[in-house]
């Protein structure tokens, strides 16, 4: 029974009873018994006949009133009949009796939830909040398509397309799955014949592309966009579009490219760039690797391997994980370069923002994806690591305690910086992912899963969270700044707050000129779609919706697409005329998760590479 209230079936039972039928002899009987008026009727002969006159009638009346009013269908006949008893059956019908006073654990176990009716409702709204995402993203593709089909990005506010990745049509690749995971058929039609006409030309002809940029867009967002449309089954494509096999062809030619990076390097670091139409590659100009970027390849490569049968895409990106096993960290932690002509890290700045960030989600990632494989030291490299940020890392603001992960830029024995970029916001649905491994909270720890560990990392989650819709919350837009500081005590950095003054956290957050820009980035409703999944706690969704509701109204563009902004601390905001392919291939395929069924895409089957294309697990583990 229920702790909360005082319920027992002793109660239950005591509530019951007071409403059990009684005989009209039973009523009458009770009535004389315990009426103050009986002794005064009984003293004279007037009361006394009165008396004797109603036993009489009463007699007749029960004689006469045969009919049972035991059920609902005796009760009915009783309606139905045009006998004369019916006059005194409505007039003496017995009183009806109410139904039993359920203990609210009883209700739960009848109806499966006392708030069921609230449950259906809610359903039913965030359907409506999730065709809502959907209709942003038919919004957004229609723009680009067109004012920028072919083209990398688009510029929504001049209308027109620019190549900024390497002329692959990124774009369209990375927003394919989407479309697939949308159930939108005319858009992946239209994007997978551009893939199947286009593609191959574009990938012999073009001249110099990111290995990281490439991978996680273009070559991820083929390898998904073959697993969704079936081609692992061997079937009709599920949906719209080429065949299966044009994704796994193109996806092939591509990592055939760029392997070279990997080829061409002396050691085990790839170089950071690749010329596709002479498959030759080169460091960048500063001749440095960005340690998150040679480590954020490997889940692609591995898929890539394991639908072709070649073990070489994965050999070769495995090595570096395998390299960086062996230099020296700081509690776990490295330094956002690392030089591909020595194999060595490079200067001493350690942070999980740009250059540094997807280093920390691979080796938990890559781990869950290679499970049953000799691949256990990224799970021991990712717990150090995650321990060495909760000491180094992690500190609360003034005056208002949020919980934040700021930057070591000088190294550990350097001062600490209280700087916390908008890309770090993927570190709480990491952590909680480390925590569960894509089970539910509930689930996990109902089957003992959880670690003293595990419960700190999930905790930490969590209040990040808050930290980054509360990035959010503080500006005037509701969006959240490129990089915001955190005021400490006895450390407070100079500049201006979020213009949100309602905000509690109005004084923790600084955010200076030059960061006040938002790029439609997906990190923060990345870690709301996961700790929504994880611990199933609605105020994730909430967070989400408000946030897709500033997008909204201040991103929007009338003629088509989505735009970056300037400045978030102001409204209306200055303009940016940039539409990011990962705001349709992240952004709005996040919330769209974050609306809807647990069931679709679920995180212990999946695993979502740096791009947010979902990739299988459980067939490669057990590979």
């Amino acid at each position: 029974m229920s702790k909360q209230l005082p319920y027992s079936m002793k109660d239950v039972h005591y509530d019951n009873a007071k409403f059990r039928q009684r005989s009209c002899s039973q009523m009458v009987t009770q009535t004389l018994l315990t009426s103050n008026m009986k002794r005064g009727c009984i003293q004279c002969s007037t009361g006394k006949f009165l008396v004797l006159l109603m036993i009489g009638g009463l007699t007749y009346l029960i004689l006469t009133h045969s009919s049972p009013v035991n059920t609902v269908n005796g009760l009915a006949k009783d309606i139905g009949t045009e006998e004369g008893n019916i006059r005194f059956g409505k007039f003496w019908r017995k009183p009806p009796r109410l139904p039993p006073r359920l203990s609210p654990d009883e209700i739960r176990g009848n109806n499966g939830s006392v708030h069921e009716p609230a449950k259906l409702n809610s359903a039913s709204e965030w359907r409506a909040r999730q065709q809502s995402v959907k209709s942003a993203f038919i919004h957004a593709w229609s723009g680009y398509k067109k004012y920028a089909m072919g083209y990398d990005e688009l510029m929504p506010l001049s209308q027109r397309g620019v190549d900024g990745l390497g002329g692959l049509g990124a774009t369209i690749v990375d927003a394919l799955d989407t479309a697939m995971i949308m159930g939108l058929d005319e858009i992946v039609s239209e994007a997978g014949s551009w893939i199947e006409v286009h593609l191959p030309e574009r990938l012999n002809q073009k001249g110099q592309v990111n290995l990281f940029e490439t991978t996680i867009r273009v070559l991820g967002g083929l390898l998904s966009a073959y697993h969704l449309s079936g081609g692992e089954k061997g079937e009709s494509p599920i949906s719209k579009g080429p065949k299966p096999t044009v994704y796994l062809e193109n996806a092939r030619n591509l990592g055939d490219r760029l392997l070279t990076a990997f080829t061409a390097s002396p050691t085990a670091i790839p170089f950071s760039d690749v010329v596709l139409r002479d498959s030759s590659a080169h460091p960048a100009p500063d001749g440095q690797s960005s340690t998150s970027e040679v480590s954020t390849l490997q889940l692609e490569f591995n898929y890539l391997s394991f639908l072709t049968g070649d073990p070489k895409y994965s050999a070769e990106s495995m090595k570096v994980l395998e390299h960086l096993k062996t230099l020296p960290k700081v509690e776990g932690l490295v330094p956002i370069y690392v030089s591909p002509h020595s194999g060595e890290f490079s200067g001493e700045n350690i942070r999980l923002g740009s250059r540094g960030d997807s280093y920390y989600e691979y080796l938990l990632k890559v781990w869950l994806q290679q499970q049953g494989s000799n691949v256990t030291y990224l799970h021991d490299m990712y717990e150090e690591a995650m321990k060495g940020v909760r000491h180094l890392l992690v500190r609360k603001s003034s005056p208002n305690g949020l919980v934040f992960v700021g930057e070591l830029p000088y190294g550990a024995n350097g001062a600490f910086s209280p700087k916390m970029d908008h890309l770090v916001c993927f570190l709480p649905g990491t952590l909680a992912l480390g925590a569960t491994k894509g089970v539910t909270k509930e689930k996990a720890v109902k089957a003992n899963l959880l670690s003293t560990e595990d419960l700190e990392n999930l905790k930490l989650a969590e209040e990040l969270a808050k930290t980054c819709y509360e990035m959010y919350a503080v500006t005037s837009t509701g969006l959240a700044s490129e990089i915001a500081y955190f005021n400490i005590e006895g450390d407070s950095e100079g500049g201006s707050d979020g213009g949100n003054k309602s905000s509690k956290y109005v004084h923790d957050i600084i955010i200076k000129y030059a960061d006040r820009h938002n790029l439609l980035r997906p990190e923060t409703v990345e870690s709301l779609f996961m700790l929504y999944r994880i611990t199933e706690d609605p105020k994730y969704r909430e967070w989400g919706w408000e946030i897709f509701k500033a997008f909204e109204s201040h991103t929007k563009v009338d003629s088509g697409g989505y735009t970056s902004l300037d400045d978030v601390t102001v409204i209306p905001p200055r303009r940016r005329d940039k539409m990011e392919t990962f705001f349709l291939g992240e952004t709005l395929k996040y919330l769209y998760l974050l609306f809807g069924d647990s069931s679709v895409i679920p995180l212990d089957e999946y695993v979502f590479n740096s791009e947010a294309h979902p990739l299988p697990i459980k067939k490669i583990a057990k590979k």
